[in-house]
């Protein structure tokens, strides 16, 4: 618990750090290309644009049943779905080896190491809160307009960075020591892509499975921007024991990574 009292101390302590160092770095990986940062926001652009094509026109799937008696096109129920993956998949990415490309720049620096996978974290968050606008006006085309549920989101968006984070403090400290975690991690998250219920819906699946597969704590955000988008509920109030669940889930991890990375961090600079 004191090792998670100081890294949250840390994060409030050095926000505006956190905040100057995620646009330079998000404005320095792009400095060289003639469309500049513009590619952050194409690539997963591009990606959706893919599936939507293989899943959506050659091979063309029925509209998907949201809540009794509403249906949507599979294509913006993909959208849905897959404005979340990018920004889990790419935070996740980053903040796993975070800490170790950067080693040489923090034996230079005073600052606490716990801000580096925020700094990591919140360089994507600005590409996601782009990439959501998009996908809102790309809605309202469609005729899904906004609605009061749509304020959920802001809830679904900070359960998502606590996530990201916890997850995060835990592979940036185990990449550090052991650099193949990084990579175990990449090939991981391609699997999980198929494992949550982006491309395909969880309840075509038959007892036990569909119980088993919202252990992933993914499965609550999905579910949760699509509610928010489409207008349906208030997810995170009519599911709440699985909001208690997911919770729970946060806090164990963000506990455990806290106190790996408090216990190991002065000791990384010998993996320099």
């Amino acid at each position: 618990m004191k090792a998670a009292i100081t890294v949250i101390k840390e994060q409030i302590d050095h926000f505006y750090l956190i905040r100057r160092l995620s646009l330079y770095e998000l404005k320095s990986q792009n400095k060289s290309n003639y469309l500049g940062m513009v590619w952050e926001f194409l690539n997963p652009l591009i990606q959706v644009l893919i599936y939507w094509f293989v899943f959506g026109s050659i091979r063309q799937r029925a509209d998907i049943e949201i809540a009794p008696g509403i249906e949507v096109p599979f294509s913006y129920w993909l959208f849905g779905g897959f404005v979340l993956w990018t920004f889990f998949y790419q935070s996740t990415i980053q903040g796993s080896k975070s800490i170790y490309t950067r080693l040489r720049m923090l034996s230079k620096m005073n600052f606490p190491m716990s801000v580096i996978p925020n700094i990591a974290l919140f360089s994507q968050f600005y590409i996601h809160i782009v990439i959501l606008g998009i996908v809102v006006i790309i809605f309202q085309f469609a005729g899904f307009y906004l609605s009061i549920y749509f304020l959920q989101i802001f809830y679904f968006i900070f359960a998502a960075f606590c996530l990201m984070f916890s997850i995060s403090l835990i592979t940036s400290t185990l990449s550090t020591i052991i650099r193949d975690i990084h990579m175990f991690l990449n090939a991981t998250l391609r699997m999980v892509l198929y494992l949550s219920p982006i491309l395909w819906q969880v309840t075509i699946l038959e007892d036990p499975l569909p119980t088993l597969m919202k252990l992933n704590p993914l499965y609550y955000l999905i579910e949760g921007y699509r509610s928010a988008l489409f207008g349906l509920d208030w997810y995170f109030v009519e599911h709440w024991q699985y909001s208690l669940y997911f919770w729970g889930l946060v806090i164990v991890l963000f506990l455990f990574g806290s106190t790996i990375h408090v216990k190991f961090r002065r000791h990384f600079i010998d993996y320099l």
